[in-house]
């Protein structure tokens, strides 16, 4: 695994309500089938594709992240593994990260899907990005003499 390449991330553990007529397997592992499906890889070129046992969203459904060395990361929920625009939106993400400065995806940069489906987006550390902001200079401005 390169260090330089984005990881895509899809909690396995995932309910979304349709185990029992999905043979019991779990949302968010038909979500990860669903992407290896669609890519027709088994591992795709130019970005490392894992599962994570619980990602600590058990009240979103179907939970993807994507993050890289010195670079953004977010998380998506309430993801569809039975929606290929949300599969074709994962794909779409990972082309656009790679090619933005520090992988930062303002909300109208992101495929339609995920805009509405982020959970978060952390900076890296020693981010240049102007949303980081110094606490001790707001501290600073606050205090009154």
């Amino acid at each position: 695994m390169s260090h330089d390449q984005p990881i895509l991330s899809f909690c396995t553990t995932c309910r979304d309500g349709h185990e029992a007529v999905q043979g019991d397997v779990r949302g968010g592992t038909r979500l990860a089938q669903a992407f290896l499906s669609h890519s027709g890889a088994v591992q795709p070129h130019g970005f490392v594709l894992r599962g994570v046992r619980c990602m600590s969203q058990c009240k979103r459904s179907c939970i993807a992240s994507l993050s890289g060395s010195g670079r953004f990361s977010y998380m998506f929920g309430d993801l569809d593994a039975a929606e290929p625009g949300h599969v074709e939106a994962l794909r779409d993400l990972i082309l656009l990260y790679r090619a933005a400065p520090e992988g930062f995806l303002r909300r109208e940069a992101r495929p339609e899907p995920l805009r509405a489906r982020i959970l978060g987006r952390l900076p890296p550390p020693g981010s240049s990005s102007d949303l980081v902001t110094s606490i001790e200079e707001m501290s600073a401005c606050s205090v009154r003499t």
